[in-house]
């Protein structure tokens, strides 16, 4: 079973796109069931306020995929901001047509 203060303050890394969320700074409870519905992430404060801030993210509990010893991961493909990830899949060697030499 997992505290709330095991969870706290761990990084939250997107593995959709391989990048960090930002931190666990609370959790989002169902007092009534006694679940816990997500994480939150406060937004990251900017060098000038005047600049304007990003906005706090609740990370559903549902796309949450490990609870790691430092790291939280979550498949989160809708908060990705740039391009798509680039897909990592080497051929095998049968289909690379370069034949093995003994």
């Amino acid at each position: 079973m997992i505290s709330t203060e095991d969870i706290r303050d761990k990084e939250v890394i997107n593995i959709y796109d391989g990048r960090s969320m930002g931190y666990v700074d609370d959790l989002e409870v169902d007092l009534e069931r006694g679940v816990v519905e997500g994480l939150v992430v406060f937004a990251r404060r900017r060098f000038l306020s005047f600049l304007g801030q990003d906005e706090d993210m609740v990370i559903p509990w549902q796309k949450v995929r490990r609870v790691g010893e430092d790291v939280v991961l979550a498949d989160m493909p809708e908060a990705g901001s740039g391009p798509p990830p680039i897909e990592i899949n080497p051929p095998r060697r049968e289909e690379s047509g370069v034949e093995e030499q003994l």
